[in-house]
């Protein structure tokens, strides 16, 4: 069976989640907002997306021609179009304010408060409503109103000088590491503040959510490390610089295998399964930090190995071993790996324009609130009219806001 014949079995337009009675509005950009959003709205909440004439940013990240990442991280989303420029789209933002329980806003910081939608604004409006506001840098601090791009804060956080190799240049993440962390940190953030609200009777609280926070938090024993130490983490390309042996192996059909033997027994075992039990006692490696100041010899020696096998052959001998090892795959093996078929990681969902688009699963999976994919991403405008006419906007107002380019009308397949 390959992912082409399959189709997710939990595609339920009408699934109620365990966040079915939340309700978001949504005024981020890019990326790590609408992963944000994407995970509230996977378990149930309905996540109202607002997006400006023009259109998300994240629709214009289009490969051969598709909005890949639109489809998937606008998924059990609604679309409100409207240009935030103007008092009478305001006007809609404030009307609705009540009605939910979150709101997102991943402009530069003093933007929203020069919306006239300042936090104790929105507070006024609802006291209860949990406020998530992304940025770059955070709300103050001296970079506050610097552009805070991903790209930006992969390379101040410390992390492209820590990857890659020693003889060559930093290297930046070849995808949307910084935003991607946020947004899953935002999404645990927002449940925390939720709680506070719903269990104890809390008022809704601000967080400040940049991008560089939560990335310098996964790095930070970096950090700690030079403070006691004075030293900076080297550039070690596939090595660690905590245990040995690690690395990527080139096998003999010219694909790559990712080994690591990072407790002592699992050494033993690797020398042992390559024929080396002498390896065991050798004092260049008896110990891991005899492996770390030895590394290269370690790996010329599973390197010569390694390279003589295949990558099947490789996973299936170290495996038989109980040898951590596994296989470095592209886009093209994952996707037709028996595993990610049988858990189901990735397979068609239903799409207006497309027929059928491919789609991660529902993150983390829940035994007992499980998520559901219930629609997909929608059209711009796509829900405007029932929005607005929600907060007491007539189809005449409606019709004149549609002709003064305040908000887009119904746009079929875009």
């Amino acid at each position: 069976m390959t992912m082409r014949e399959l189709h997710r079995r939990d595609y339920h337009p009408e699934a109620r989640g365990i966040l079915d009675d939340v309700r978001v509005l949504d005024l981020s950009r890019l990326f790590a907002g609408n992963v944000l959003t994407q995970m509230l709205g996977d378990f149930g909440a309905e996540v109202i997306k607002v997006e400006p004439p023009e259109g998300d940013t994240l629709r214009a990240w289009k490969t051969v021609g598709v909005e890949t990442h639109w489809k998937i991280y606008a998924r059990n989303k609604k679309s409100l179009c409207l240009s935030l420029r103007d008092p009478r789209a305001i006007a809609v933002i404030r009307a609705l304010v009540p009605s939910c329980q979150m709101l997102v806003e991943s402009f530069r910081p003093g933007v929203l408060e020069t919306m006239g939608l300042s936090p104790a604004t929105l507070h006024a409006l609802n006291p209860s409503l949990t406020i998530i506001r992304i940025s770059g840098w955070g709300q103050d601090g001296p970079y506050a109103q610097r552009p805070g791009f991903g790209t930006v804060i992969e390379g101040f956080s410390g992390f492209a000088a820590m990857n890659g190799f020693a003889d060559r240049e930093p290297v930046l993440p070849p995808m949307y590491l910084a935003d991607g962390v946020a947004g899953l940190t935002g999404a645990s953030a927002a449940m925390i503040a939720l709680r506070q609200v719903e269990v104890n009777g809390g008022q809704g609280q601000v967080i400040d959510l940049p991008l560089l926070d939560p990335l310098f938090a996964i790095l930070s024993p970096q950090a700690a490390n030079y403070r006691l130490t004075g030293k900076v983490k080297p550039r070690t390309g596939s090595r660690s610089t905590n245990s040995a042996p690690r690395n990527a192996y080139r096998c003999s059909d010219g694909l790559y295998v990712g080994l690591s033997g990072s407790i002592q027994r699992m050494a033993e075992r690797l020398f042992r399964a390559i024929g080396r039990p002498n390896l065991v006692e050798d004092p260049r490696f008896r110990t891991n930090a005899d492996r770390l100041r030895n590394v290269e010899a370690l790996d010329a020696i599973i390197g010569a190995f390694i390279a003589e096998r295949t990558q099947a052959e490789n996973v299936a001998f170290f495996e038989a071993a109980e040898v951590t090892i596994g296989p470095i795959n592209d886009a093209a093996q994952l996707v037709d790996d028996p595993h990610v078929i049988a858990r189901e990681l990735i397979a068609d969902y239903p799409d207006p324009d497309m027929g059928t688009i491919p789609m991660h699963h529902v993150v983390p999976r829940m035994l007992g609130t499980p998520g559901s994919i219930r629609t997909p991403a929608p059209r711009l405008g796509e829900h405007n009219r029932a929005l607005m006419a929600e907060v007491g906007i007539t189809d005449d107002a409606f019709e004149e806001l549609v002709r003064d380019g305040i908000v887009c009308g119904e746009r079929e397949g875009s």
